[in-house]
């Protein structure tokens, strides 16, 4: 069993237990979005190309060129997911490990009180922190990288038609944080209940459990889950919400400039194409930030719990014989 403890934040522990996966699942990462941009210039160069009647055979090389950059994108995110995936059941084998471990050296049999808690740390808390350290700082930097190299190509291609597009998004660092924050909330009192179920259950036999409590406990369990159903879908509405509003006007004062002759349909094309592929890195953010706030806390409870189970270990089992004499 490690003797120190764990860090206090996810964070601290990701950089800690899994450093140099994080260094390789950041490159992959980096190479992924370097291409984000060049199918939305293809775009740009086939739908002009159509409009001033150039050759089929530039049109042909276009399209082999934009399946090409399409399949190298594909294949790094493939390569990126899959070692996501090893990384994040690593770390799930390595903390229910690192649990049993504690349980194996401290006996707890001499302590029933902590089998609730370690039922739902190995079982099910462990689950959502190791997977969340295949993503931790390999999506916010590919998801972020897209938005960047995306932006950066609409504002260079049309600055104005892209900047009242891009204006849309900015309610939504408003209303995000705020409905995230009301999620945290809740996301850690049904953490805290199902402990607490976990431990009446494990230290008690059911027909001495009390049946009104068990039943007033899954209804506050129902309850918190409902309230962050709700939130979550609010959330989801409000951004899918604002994305149409962003096509939407990008269509129609982009139209309005094709109309007086001061840009050309592919670049249209290109930013509407370009705010559609802003919409899934923008909500795979936002899924992360949700993400990383819930597991943030749920990993606090864990590294509690863990000091705990820590500290009975050290202690050892009782002596039943000195306590028979006692």
């Amino acid at each position: 069993m490690p003797s120190k403890s764990l860090p206090r934040t996810i964070m601290g522990y990701v950089i800690s237990s899994t450093g140099v996966h994080q260094a390789g699942l950041a490159a992959l990462s980096i190479a992924a979005f370097s291409l984000s941009a060049v199918p939305l210039e293809l775009q740009r160069r086939i739908v002009n190309g159509l409009t001033h009647q150039a050759t089929f055979d530039t049109i042909a090389w276009l399209a082999v060129a934009y399946a090409g950059v399409a399949l190298a994108e594909q294949l790094l995110k493939l390569s990126l997911n899959v070692y996501r995936g090893w990384v994040s059941e690593t770390t799930v084998r390595r903390l229910r490990e690192l649990v049993f471990s504690m349980t194996l050296q401290g006996h707890h049999e001499a302590a029933p009180e902590g089998a609730g808690v370690e039922i739902a740390m190995v079982l099910e808390e462990a689950e959502p922190i190791g997977g969340f350290t295949g993503i931790s700082i390999s999506e916010p930097l590919l998801q972020g990288g897209i938005l960047v190299s995306v932006v950066g190509y609409m504002l260079a291609l049309q600055p104005w038609l892209a900047v009242i597009g891009l204006a849309f998004f900015l309610p939504q660092t408003v209303f995000v944080p705020l409905l995230q924050s009301a999620i945290n909330k809740r996301a850690r009192s049904r953490i805290l209940v199902k402990r607490d179920v976990s431990g009446v259950i494990a230290d008690h036999p059911l027909a001495t459990t009390s049946a009104s409590w068990m039943l007033d406990q899954a209804r506050r369990i129902f309850t918190l889950n409902m309230g962050i159903y709700k939130l979550k879908y609010s959330m989801n509405l409000l951004m899918n919400l604002m994305h149409h509003l962003s096509v939407a006007s990008a269509f129609c004062v982009g139209g309005w400039m094709v109309l007086e002759g001061h840009i050309e349909v592919g670049t249209v094309v290109a930013v509407v194409s370009g705010l559609g592929k802003l919409n899934d890195p923008w909500g795979d953010l936002v899924n992360w930030w949700r993400e990383f706030s819930v597991v943030d806390v749920k990993y606090r409870l864990f590294a509690d719990a863990a000091t705990w189970l820590r500290t009975l270990a050290d202690e050892g089992p009782r002596d039943d014989s000195t306590l028979a004499a006692n």
